[in-house]
């Protein structure tokens, strides 16, 4: 069965909050959440380290929505000076953040005998260390108004096996683990950290970048026999940044029929 999703309106469940997206440039999941966060009523900043890339979203989301376009800032979040400057200039732009979206990850496909402390170390800092640098970033101001809500872009592979994917599903099982602590430390402060576990969600990047085979094989191990879309995994994210999760925080919420 593969059923075609039809593209929901804004039902303005952001009305008057102010988000921040990381890794959003592109056509993947955080290119999708920034512009639903845009049509669900949100005043948006978007990051990337690819600055002429995060120029170009900026534009295509305006264009898109018919709204603003959204503030851009370039930033590598590997490197903590760096994030340090996206919160600042997030902050001097949007007045404060009420919704922080860490998208940024890396992937790839080695076996672990060929795999290099280099590529280890990188997939680790861009998945799991960047998540770590934002949130530490980002909380005293959240603390502050005692306000706020994270959600991080964890995947099924922080639960699942697959070959090749040791360093990536290693630093997504880190992304949900760091979830669940820092939620607890969180909450006493009213912050929510919450995170979404998507399996495949289809994008042009990821289908250049991966065998038609195996996008194949893992579609077919879905309930409706196909990828999600990218903005479906983006609204399951602007939901538990919205206040209608209220009562949610330290969950990993899956996004596929997938857990093993």
């Amino acid at each position: 069965m593969s059923l075609t999703p039809t593209y929901p309106p804004g039902r303005n469940l952001l009305a008057g909050k102010t988000v921040l997206v990381t890794a959003a440039a592109g056509t993947g999941i955080g290119y999708a959440v920034a512009k639903r966060a845009v049509e669900e009523g949100a005043r948006v900043m978007i990051s990337d380290w690819h600055e002429r890339r995060l120029g170009e979203a900026a534009t295509r989301i305006a264009e898109e929505t018919g709204s603003e376009r959204p503030a851009t800032f370039a930033c590598d979040v590997t490197d903590q000076a760096q994030v340090d400057a996206l919160r600042d200039a997030a902050e001097a732009e949007l007045g404060a953040v009420d919704v922080l979206i860490n998208n940024a990850g890396l992937g790839g496909e080695t076996p672990v005998v060929d795999m290099t402390d280099d590529e280890w170390q990188r997939v680790l800092d861009v998945t799991l260390n960047s998540v770590f640098r934002m949130t530490r970033a980002f909380l005293p101001g959240m603390y502050a108004r005692k306000a706020g809500a994270i959600v991080n872009n964890a995947s099924v592979l922080g639960w699942r096996a697959q070959k090749g994917q040791a360093h990536y599903a290693a630093a997504k099982a880190g992304v949900m683990a760091f979830t669940r602590c820092s939620a607890l430390e969180a909450a006493e402060h009213g912050v929510r950290i919450n995170a979404v576990a998507p399996s495949i969600a289809m994008h042009a990047f990821l289908a250049k970048v991966t065998s038609d085979e195996l996008l194949a094989k893992l579609s077919a191990r879905e309930a409706f026999g196909r990828p999600a879309e990218v903005w479906e995994v983006a609204n399951v994210m602007l939901f538990l940044a919205s206040d209608l999760a209220s009562y949610m925080t330290g969950e990993v919420v899956p996004v596929s029929s997938q857990r093993a």
